[in-house]
Formats: C-alpha cells, structure tokens, sequence
C-alpha cells in the first residue's frame, strides 16, 4: 500500500513563497502519476497541480496558473514530488496533500491520505 508524507507547509504573508515536499513509498520500482490537492477549512479537497511519471507533463487548477509549479525529484526520487508556491495569496490557505492519481486524464486520487501540510497566507 502506498504511503504519503507532506512536508514544508509553513505561515507566509501575502506575496511570499513556500516550496511543498512529498515522497510516495510503496512498490519497488513503479512511478506513480501524482498530484497535489488543497482543502480550505469547511471546504472541500480540490485538485491543484499533477504531473505524468516523466516529469514531461504538468497541469494546473486555473486558481494557481503562473503562481505554482509542480516538478519531481531525481532518477533516485522519483516519487518525492514538490510544489513551489510563489506570490502567494490569503485564498491560497490550506492544508496540501499530495496523492497518487489514476491517471493525468483522470486525476481520482487512489491511495489512503497522508497527513497533508498546513498553508497559512497571512500578514
């Protein structure tokens, strides 16, 4: 079973940054498709970015567009996964969580939840 640990959440002000880490452990030698999801407090969880098992595709929510950008690790990493948030906006407060995904063209998340990591964008 797939296990997923978030990490480098953190309490920014607007306009700041803040670079996102997961690593995705389970069956030797598989790279997963994956992705990032947020979840606003009483909101539901929505997809943010994905990105293909090579690297070579990337997609975004229309909300992050030009803001964050979604890339993997080395040959050595392949599903650790990260997420740089720049110009950061109070709207962007969250907790991130990252998944495995079915597929880039079908974005169900597919493995138990990890404990995600709080996003705080406040002056």
């Amino acid at each position: 079973q797939v296990q997923l640990v978030e990490s480098g959440g953190g309490v920014v002000p607007p306009g700041g940054s803040l670079t996102l880490s997961c690593t995705a452990s389970g069956e030797l030698g598989i790279t997963y498709t994956m992705a990032w999801f947020r979840q606003p407090l009483g909101q539901d969880r929505e997809l943010v970015a994905l990105i293909s098992r090579s690297g070579s595709i990337t997609d975004y929510a229309d909300s992050v567009k030009g803001r964050f950008s979604i890339s993997r690790g080395d040959a050595k990493n392949k599903n650790t996964i990260y997420l740089q948030m720049d110009s950061l906006k109070p709207e962007d407060t969250a907790v991130y969580h990252c998944n495995v995904i079915e597929a880039i063209r079908d974005p169900r998340p597919i493995a138990p939840w990890g404990q995600g990591t709080q996003v705080t964008v406040s002056s």
